[in-house]
């Protein structure tokens, strides 16, 4: 998705806005690692074509030709195919499995109901309806994927779905609103700045192509190494102290009002330096 031929040709949702984006986002964070899951992030970021407020909005713009790639969880774009959208789904290849839950609230008015549905949706019959093309699930019980097109993903078949993270939830949900903001503040909000800076970056690499020069090669490596620049390590963003800027409510803190104006401030600084860094990398390749 970092390739130039993508610019401007990638959607996804903001994260702090998706539930399955912000997985997306903190599965990349522990399988890579902080800094260069960081890195990689800001680096197809800069290709979006914009950052969406509802998940429902990537496929939509796939399905329709706005845009020719989005970052989605997997049943998005299955049950598209199912529709007859000409769409193909890759899985990552560092990606996590995230379980899909299923409870009963506590003194139901109709618990014998209740539980009825629970044990229909985990039997046989009822985990079949997930391969219904409109729903495209991945189901819990090993043996319904006999039943399943001969293309469906079987993660109880193929190690590579889930089997390079192991996902730590505990971290995941500590840091969450840390993430999220950082995404919206460095990404969402800065989407223009990271853009100029991406698009100046492949106008450098393209042109380093063609008459390749040691300055040239720093520069642009410079330029790249401002756009990864993170305002917070991945010790920081997990602190007590971060941590309770974000309460969660309504209203922001004081703190968190702080911290994002920082966040953003680093970030339109770092872009515009790293635009200015890969200009004079193309010009020492003229």
């Amino acid at each position: 998705l970092a390739k130039p031929a993508y610019f401007d040709h990638v959607s996804i949702a903001a994260p702090s806005r998706s539930g399955t984006t912000h997985l997306t986002i903190e599965t990349i964070l522990q399988g890579e690692g902080w800094d260069k899951g960081w890195r990689t992030i800001k680096e197809w970021s800069g290709n979006l074509r914009n950052v969406t407020e509802r998940s429902f909005g990537v496929p939509d713009a796939v399905n329709s030709g706005q845009v020719g790639y989005g970052v989605v969880i997997d049943f998005f774009a299955f049950s598209a195919q199912g529709a007859g959208f000409p769409v193909k789904f890759v899985y990552p290849t560092v990606t996590t499995i995230v379980p899909a839950n299923v409870g009963i609230v506590a003194n139901p008015p109709n618990k014998a109901t209740a539980e009825a549905f629970v044990e229909y949706l985990l039997s046989p019959a009822g985990q079949e309806v997930l391969l219904d093309k409109g729903i495209r699930r991945l189901p819990v019980r090993p043996e319904t994927y006999a039943k399943a097109p001969a293309d469906y993903p079987n993660p109880f078949k193929d190690p590579s779905l889930g089997g390079k993270v192991t996902f730590d939830s505990g971290l995941s949900s500590a840091r969450t609103a840390v993430v999220d903001t950082l995404y919206d503040q460095l990404v969402t909000f800065q989407l223009d700045s990271l853009k100029a800076a991406t698009k100046a970056i492949h106008a450098a690499e393209a042109a380093l192509a063609k008459k390749d020069n040691a300055a040239g090669r720093a520069a642009l490596q410079e330029a790249r190494d401002l756009v990864a620049k993170m305002p917070v390590t991945a010790e920081q963003a997990a602190s007590p102290e971060i941590r309770a800027a974000f309460t969660g409510g309504k209203e922001k803190s004081a703190r968190q009002a702080e911290l994002e104006q920082q966040w953003a401030a680093s970030a339109k600084a770092a872009y515009a330096a790293a635009e200015a860094k890969a200009n004079e990398a193309a010009k020492l390749a003229r």
